[in-house]
């Protein structure tokens, strides 16, 4: 997609889809640049029309994040490179540990996620 020269609020999925792709090609633009500035539009148009349309699953807080994870498309190494630790980031997804509120805060900024729905407690498996 080119430079679209106006956004308007988003209506619907296929103009939340665009503006996401936009978003990906544009989310390194450089700071004070017309392509930073449309980045900044877009993520307040995306964040506005998520707000608006979506509904988050009642799951616990690992579900939640996988749930999101397909929506966005992105893998165990995506949440890592965002985290720093793969194996951390794969332990937590296979519940073996807990998510740190270091994880919380960046897998919520990810991922759109609300923070308070991923600090809810659930349980771990094969820990005694």
């Amino acid at each position: 997609m080119s430079l679209k020269s106006q956004w308007f609020l988003i209506e619907s999925e296929e103009e939340y889809k665009l503006a996401v792709e936009r978003y990906k090609r544009i989310k390194l633009a450089k700071k004070g640049s017309e392509e930073h500035k449309e980045k900044l539009l877009i993520v307040h148009l995306i964040s506005e029309y998520e707000k608006a349309s979506t509904t988050l699953p009642e799951v616990d807080p690992v579900e939640l994040i996988k749930v999101r994870m397909a929506e966005f498309g992105y893998k165990s190494a995506d949440l890592a490179e965002i985290y720093g630790d793969k194996g951390t980031v794969s332990k937590m997804l296979n519940y073996k540990q807990m998510l740190s509120l270091n994880m919380i805060r960046k897998f919520s900024k990810l991922l759109h996620i609300p923070a308070e729905a991923l600090i809810k407690e659930y349980d771990l498996k094969g820990i005694n």
